[in-house]
C-alpha cells in the first residue's frame, strides 16, 4: 500500500511495547506492496533490533501467517515467519487493525540483485518443497482455488471503447492509450488465447498443489550473506504447479529470461512434466491482469498520481522486444 492507515504511530508503538516487548525508538512508513489492505512500517527498537511491521485493516484470521507456519513446519528455509506476541499469539488485534511482526531482513531484492547460480538451485529445491506440501483441511477450506476466472479479460475487454476514444483523464492516460491503440492487435491475441486455455485447463483439472502465486523477482529477498527468503505470502492459491512455474523463464520485470537460469533452477526443482498449456496459459493471464489494473488507474482515473508515470513504464516494458508478451507468445506456438 502506497499510503498509509490512520492508525496513529503512538497506537503501534504501544502495541509493540505491551504485547511484544519491544520499546521503538522510532516508526517508519514504507510505501511498499500492491495490497492496499496492508501498511507496511519499519520498526527500530532502542536495542537497534529492526522490525518489520505489516498493519492490516480488520480482524480477520490471515492465511497467509498459518501457510509460513505450515512451511515452517515442512522444513523450508527460506521464509520470515512472524514474531509471535508474548501471548504466543502469530498476529495481534489493534483498534480496527492487525498487526503481524516480523524480524527485518537487509537487503535487495530480485529486480535489483542477480541470483547467483548456486541461489537458483536452491530456489528450484525451496519451490519443489513448497509445491509437495500436503496442506491440512483447515488451511485448504481458507484458500483460494483456481477457478480460471474471466474477471481480468472481461476487465481488459471493457476497456476496448476507451482504448478506441479520443480522450483519457491526463497526460499520462492519454499517453497510455495510444500506446495500448498501438498494441491493440496484441492485447486482443492475449486475451482471447487466455480464455481459449483456461477453458481447456477448466475441462482437464489438472492436479493442484500450494503455490505462492506471485513469485516474481520482486519477491525474492536476497541478504548480504547470500541467502535468500521468499516473501508476500499474501496471496496463496491451489492450483497447478506451473501458477508459480511460469514466472521462471516469464521475464516479469524484464529480468528472469535466461535460458541457463531456467536450467539451474530445475536443477534444483528435480525432474517434473511441465504442462505446457498451463504455462502459457499463465504467461497470458499474468499479462491481461497487468493490462487491466493499468487501464483502470490510467484511463479511469488520475489518482495515485506519484505512481502513474512507473506504471506506464512498465506496461510499455512489457512490449519490448524479449518481454513478457514475446516470451508468452513464444511458449504458446509450441503447442501448435
Amino acid at each position: 500500500m502506497l499510503e498509509k492507515h490512520d492508525l496513529p504511530d503512538s497506537m503501534i508503538m504501544k502495541c509493540l511495547k505491551t504485547h511484544y516487548g519491544i520499546d521503538a525508538s522510532s516508526l517508519t512508513f514504507l510505501p511498499l506492496g500492491a495490497d492496499v489492505n496492508a501498511s507496511i512500517y519499519k520498526v527500530q527498537a532502542i536495542d537497534q533490533t529492526s522490525y518489520f511491521i505489516k498493519v492490516k485493516h480488520g480482524h480477520h484470521h490471515d492465511v497467509s501467517v498459518d501457510i509460513l507456519e505450515l512451511l515452517k513446519s515442512a522444513g523450508v528455509q527460506q521464509i520470515i515467519p512472524p514474531i509471535k506476541t508474548v501471548q504466543g499469539k502469530p498476529t495481534q488485534p489493534i483498534d480496527d487493525f492487525t498487526l503481524i511482526l516480523y524480524p527485518f531482513v537487509e537487503g535487495q531484492d530480485g529486480f535489483s540483485r542477480n541470483l547467483t547460480d548456486d541461489q537458483w538451485i536452491q530456489l528450484g529445491k525451496a519451490l519443489k518443497q513448497v509445491h509437495l506440501i500436503e496442506v491440512p483441511a483447515s488451511i485448504q477450506n481458507r484458500i483460494r482455488k483456481e477457478t480460471y476466472s474471466p474477471k481480468w479479460r472481461e476487465a481488459v475487454r471493457s476497456l476496448y471503447p476507451r482504448i478506441e476514444a479520443e480522450s483519457s483523464t491526463d497526460e499520462i492516460g492519454l499517453t497510455l492509450q495510444m500506446s495500448m491503440k498501438k498494441n491493440m492487435p496484441a492485447i486482443r491475441q492475449l486475451v482471447d488465447r487466455a480464455e481459449q486455455l483456461g477453458k481447456k485447463l477448466q475441462a482437464e483439472s489438472p492436479t493442484f498443489v500450494l503455490c505462492h502465486s506471485d513469485i516474481h523477482a520482486g519477491n525474492v529477498l536476497l541478504d548480504g550473506n547470500n541467502a535468500f527468503y521468499i516473501v508476500d505470502w499474501d496471496d496463496p492459491i491451489m492450483a497447478p504447479k506451473e501458477r508459480d512455474l511460469m514466472f521462471i523463464g516469464g521475464g516479469v520485470g524484464n529480468v528472469w529470461n535466461h535460458p541457463h537460469e531456467e536450467k539451474l533452477f530445475y536443477q534444483g526443482y528435480g525432474k517434473t512434466e511441465v504442462d505446457l498449456t498451463c504455462l502459457a496459459y499463465y504467461r497470458h493471464e499474468r499479462i491481461v491482469e497487468d493490462i487491466a489494473i493499468y487501464g483502470q488507474e490510467l484511463l479511469l482515473s488520475t489518482s495515485g498520481r506519484n505512481n502513474r508515470q512507473e506504471m506506464y513504464r512498465h506496461f510499455i516494458d512489457m512490449f519490448e522486444p524479449g518481454g513478457v508478451v514475446d516470451i508468452a507468445f513464444k511458449i504458446d506456438t509450441k503447442l501448435f
